[in-house]
């Protein structure tokens, strides 16, 4: 498929998602197969400002091709955030206008746009107009249960001139709670002729096709399902490109993707920060295990990376 002048190898898309996919995770994941990947989310007053954060943020690797997202509620400020992006040469701008977060819903961004259909389409309509590579919006299915009003901004959004658009199909007052609404995604993709990628609850590939056959969304964008299984994207790929089934990793292929994982943040970010942002990513990667409470009690006392070698040796020994 396409967005724009980029083209994708295949349909599976990694979601971005604070605080986790910054850029070792967004790496790791274009390894074992994901077609596209998107930055965390970047504040636009922060980018504007020159924020160091923002910067960081932006910093890519080999992952391309990727979007870089960044939220606000203001046109102006967020098409002048687009241009600063280009710095950074993603591939596509997308507009956040899906995050639930208090922190930023509750300031004008993300998921509280779904309450302005009409500014959200002159934020679209002004980065559109700024930039010269393809512009995407990530939306939810509305602000809450009484407010469903996707269809009305996806038409909106293609209107403004976006390139492509992402249904989370929950709304903002749901958070990650309850199911995804498909037939939701399914009616966006109906109303819109730009591609429309669907994302929410996909885990396997059972879940990948199920997204597929009842939206006939043109993608896929994975999110939690991501986290501690990275394979996850060359699982998809293989189940939807030829119905081949990919055996789970090992417990030692397992730790040995986490280690490697965390190494590549250290290198990136230092070990100390690193480190506190590995006791989120190890316990994932060891959920299911035995003693497991065990293992996420001892991984929020690492603070170096032997720890967590220490800790992995033993967990594969304990497999053997």
């Amino acid at each position: 498929m396409n967005i724009g002048n980029v083209e994708f190898n295949n349909i599976a898309f990694l979601a971005p998602m604070a605080g986790i996919a910054d850029r070792a995770f967004r790496e790791l994941c274009h390894n074992y197969g994901a077609a596209y990947t998107v930055t965390e989310m970047v504040s636009s007053k922060g980018l504007t400002m020159g924020d160091r954060k923002s910067k960081e943020l932006l910093t890519l690797g080999n992952e391309h091709p990727t979007g870089a997202q960044i939220f606000g509620d203001d046109p102006e400020i967020m098409a002048q955030a687009a241009v600063k992006c280009l710095d950074y040469s993603p591939e596509i701008i997308d507009i956040n206008m899906g995050c639930p977060a208090p922190k930023i819903a509750m300031n004008g961004g993300g998921a509280s746009l779904m309450k302005k259909p009409e500014l959200a389409y002159e934020i679209t309509k002004a980065v559109a107009q700024a930039v010269d590579i393809p512009v995407t919006v990530k939306i939810r299915s509305g602000w809450d249960e009484n407010s469903i009003n996707a269809v009305h901004m996806a038409e909106l959004i293609e209107k403004a001139g976006a390139s492509a658009i992402s249904v989370h199909g929950r709304t903002r007052q749901q958070m990650y709670s309850g199911k995804v609404d498909l037939d939701l995604i399914y009616n966006v993709k109906k109303a819109v002729s730009i591609p429309v990628i669907g994302n929410g609850d996909i885990t396997d590939e059972q879940s990948a096709a199920i997204m597929l056959e009842k939206t006939n969304c043109d993608a896929i964008m994975i999110g939690r399902g991501a986290l501690g299984n990275p394979w996850i994207f060359q699982r998809i790929n293989a189940y939807l490109s030829d119905c081949r089934l990919i055996p789970e990793p090992s417990v030692t292929q397992k730790m040995a993707v986490m280690l490697r994982h965390i190494e590549k943040t250290i290198a990136y970010k230092g070990e100390y920060t690193a480190m506190r942002e590995a006791r989120h990513h190890a316990a994932y990667y060891t959920k299911g295990m035995r003693g497991g409470a065990a293992l996420r009690k001892e991984i929020c006392s690492f603070e170096h990376f032997e720890q967590l070698e220490e800790m992995a040796v033993r967990i594969v020994k304990e497999y053997e």
